[in-house]
């Protein structure tokens, strides 16, 4: 059973920062990855981290976000910074595979990121 939530979204202009995090016994169990998705659009990956640490970016966050994970809580961060409004959209995290695709048909509720210009 997957049990993740996401917080620390909110209102932001551009240029700004936010931190997001993702909490849950899930986050300890598997590679985790931070999606995004616009209205009418997949779910797009943003970032993933593996157990050991290892890292992706996407090339539209790449330099500009950091993900990293804290095992002993069972959380899971998004340190974005320089947002731009096309950053906006809802935000979820969840496990994926070392391939990097979602292991579950699973979403959470979300958090939402708004970037004003």
């Amino acid at each position: 059973q997957v049990q993740l939530v996401e917080s620390g979204g909110g209102l932001v202009q551009a240029g700004g920062s936010l931190r997001l995090a993702c909490a849950g016994r899930t986050v300890g169990e598997y590679n985790m990855g931070w999606f995004r998705q616009s209205p009418g659009e997949e779910h797009d990956l943003l970032a993933s981290i593996r157990w050991f640490d290892t890292t992706y970016y996407a090339d539209s966050v790449k330099g500009r976000f950091t993900i990293s994970r804290d095992n002993t809580k069972n959380t899971v961060y998004l340190q974005m910074n320089s947002l731009k409004p096309e950053d906006t959209a809802v935000y979820y995290c969840a496990p994926v595979s070392d391939q990097n695709y979602p292991v579950f048909d699973w979403w959470g509720q979300g958090t939402q990121v708004t970037v004003s210009s």
